[in-house]
Protein backbone atom coordinates (compact mmCIF):
# COMPACT_ATOMS: atom_id res chain seq x y z
CA UNK A 1 0.00 0.00 0.00
CA UNK A 2 1.35 3.41 -0.59
CA UNK A 3 2.25 5.89 1.96
CA UNK A 4 1.27 8.94 0.69
CA UNK A 5 3.06 11.11 3.49
CA UNK A 6 6.27 9.59 2.18
CA UNK A 7 5.35 10.10 -1.53
CA UNK A 8 4.58 13.87 -0.79
CA UNK A 9 7.99 14.37 0.95
CA UNK A 10 9.73 13.06 -2.24
CA UNK A 11 8.03 15.23 -4.43
CA UNK A 12 9.60 17.23 -6.67
CA UNK A 13 7.55 19.45 -9.34
CA UNK A 14 8.88 19.11 -13.05
CA UNK A 15 11.29 21.39 -14.03
CA UNK A 16 9.28 22.08 -17.48
CA UNK A 17 6.46 23.10 -15.16
CA UNK A 18 8.59 25.99 -13.82
CA UNK A 19 9.62 27.13 -16.98
CA UNK A 20 6.22 27.36 -18.22
CA UNK A 21 5.28 29.32 -15.25
CA UNK A 22 8.07 31.90 -15.22
CA UNK A 23 7.31 32.09 -19.56
CA UNK A 24 3.58 32.88 -18.18
CA UNK A 25 4.16 35.16 -15.62
CA UNK A 26 7.53 37.27 -16.26
CA UNK A 27 6.60 38.17 -20.12
CA UNK A 28 5.17 41.99 -19.79
CA UNK A 29 3.94 42.19 -23.51
CA UNK A 30 1.99 39.65 -25.08
CA UNK A 31 -0.49 39.27 -27.91
CA UNK A 32 -3.80 37.69 -26.92
CA UNK A 33 -5.88 36.72 -29.25
CA UNK A 34 -8.38 39.97 -28.48
CA UNK A 35 -5.49 42.14 -29.40
CA UNK A 36 -5.24 40.06 -33.05
CA UNK A 37 -8.38 40.22 -33.94
CA UNK A 38 -8.64 43.97 -33.41
CA UNK A 39 -5.89 44.66 -35.39
CA UNK A 40 -7.12 42.43 -38.16
CA UNK A 41 -10.32 44.25 -38.37
CA UNK A 42 -8.35 47.68 -37.91
CA UNK A 43 -6.36 46.98 -41.22
CA UNK A 44 -9.33 45.28 -43.18
CA UNK A 45 -11.40 48.85 -42.65
CA UNK A 46 -8.41 50.76 -43.96
CA UNK A 47 -8.12 48.58 -46.82
CA UNK A 48 -11.60 48.98 -48.23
Amino acid sequence: MLNFDEEIKKFQPSLEVDDTEDAIYNTNSTTDVTDIVLELLKEMKENQ
